[in-house]
């Protein structure tokens, strides 16, 4: 009886298990995650949950008994330690090993950290702790304007907390939406009382607070870092698989060894849309990701071909986005971007290669049919169609 091992139990994880069973498979599962908790969704960290909107059962992908009802090995609060391809096994922390017929790494990653006592927002039990903190009332402050920096920061201000925004670059966003774009975001932030301190960094964060990298010191009780992520490779590495941004993987998630498989946060993968390998960090990877990598290692010819998507909910503000910015010649907008209620579209020599929607609803799939349609369109239809 064939023996399939998941390392990583988060969403991608959880999925792949799930989709094994689906597909008839009868062998072993071995689902081996190094938080203590079961398989969780990172969105409501940062949301719904951080803001006390939703109750804690709702962020598992599956209810406690599943596991244990479907024939899943789940393995909690155990590290693996190597993965050593030539043998097909894995070393775990505790010492003992687990044979393989077939592995799939799907480690995600982890927060990108600065030296000082700063708080991070990855798991249930950082969001359970800001949570705590944001009730109290706690005077805060956010060291990066990304997305998670600045759903983190809506949640602090909305609990009431004093709230500021430490970011390097000339406003919110700047990287992931461009200057435009982003000052739409930082303007949101600002008329809730967010105070925003652009093109200055964070030099020391301290117990009081932070220095500036102009010298200035601003004071604190609470201090979170949101400064991006960097995938779990090193496990990859070690083990000789190929390794760039993420673990490289073709098309069907498959690694440089045949029985070894990425997906999620992990995996850089080769998108047939784009022609070339992107890695992505969001939600609706991992939960489309996980079945792809499942039905790969069961020998099914699958394609990880669903387009990038995230979303954000911030104060009265929800937000879709689809597809990839990169290499965009224009951009176009449906709607007037100041009253909140308006559709972006990213072209390259008028294809749509990315679209967002901003309190506009139900049109997700239009988007992304028009995206993958790869048609020509003249900008005005955009933005009057």
């Amino acid at each position: 009886m064939a023996t399939y091992v998941i390392v990583g139990a988060g969403l991608a994880g959880a999925k792949a298990a799930q989709t094994l069973r689906e597909e008839g498979f009868d062998g072993e599962i071995v689902l081996i995650g190094a938080e203590i908790e079961r398989p969780y969704e990172r969105p409501p960290l940062s949301k719904g949950y951080l803001q006390g909107n939703s109750e804690r059962q709702e962020i598992f992908v599956h209810e406690p008994g599943w596991y244990a009802d479907n024939d899943v090995d789940l393995r909690l609060g155990i590290r693996v330690t190597r993965i050593e391809t030539a043998h097909h096994l894995i070393r775990l922390g505790d010492g003992s090993r687990q044979p393989y017929d077939k592995l799939l790494i799907a480690t995600g990653a982890v927060p990108r950290r600065l030296p000082g006592p700063a708080h991070y927002l990855r798991t249930v039990e950082d969001s359970e702790a800001l949570r705590r903190r944001f009730a109290e009332g706690a005077d805060v402050l956010i060291v990066g304007a990304s997305w998670i920096g600045l759903e983190t920061a809506a949640a602090a201000r909305t609990a009431g907390c004093q709230v500021t925004v430490v970011e390097p670059e000339p406003t919110a966003l700047n990287r992931a939406l461009g200057q435009e774009l982003g000052e739409l975001f930082a303007r949101l932030h600002a008329s809730k009382g967010v105070d925003l301190r652009f093109g200055t960094a964070a030099a020391e964060i301290t117990e009081t607070g932070v220095r500036l990298s102009s010298g200035e010191r601003l004071a604190a009780d609470l201090v979170v870092v949101g400064i991006g992520a960097a995938p779990e490779v090193g496990l990859a590495r070690d083990a000789g698989l190929d390794v760039g941004q993420g673990i490289l993987t073709d098309a069907s998630l498959r690694t440089s060894h045949p029985d070894v498989y990425a997906a999620g946060d992990v995996a850089e993968f080769f998108h047939p849309l784009y022609g070339r390998r992107i890695r992505v960090e969001h939600w609706a990877n991992a939960l489309h990701g996980g079945p792809v990598a499942a039905r790969s290692m069961l020998g099914q010819e699958v394609v990880h071909d669903m387009l990038p998507y995230f979303y954000t909910d911030q104060y009265e503000l929800g937000m879709e986005f689809s597809g990839d910015i990169e290499g965009h010649d224009e951009i176009v907008y449906r709607g007037d971007p100041e009253s909140m209620e308006f559709i972006t579209y990213w072209l390259r020599e008028r294809r749509v290669i990315a679209g967002m929607n901003v309190n506009v609803w139900d049109v997700v799939d239009d988007i992304q049919e028009l995206i993958k349609s790869g048609v020509t369109v003249h900008p005005k239809e955009l933005s009057s169609g």
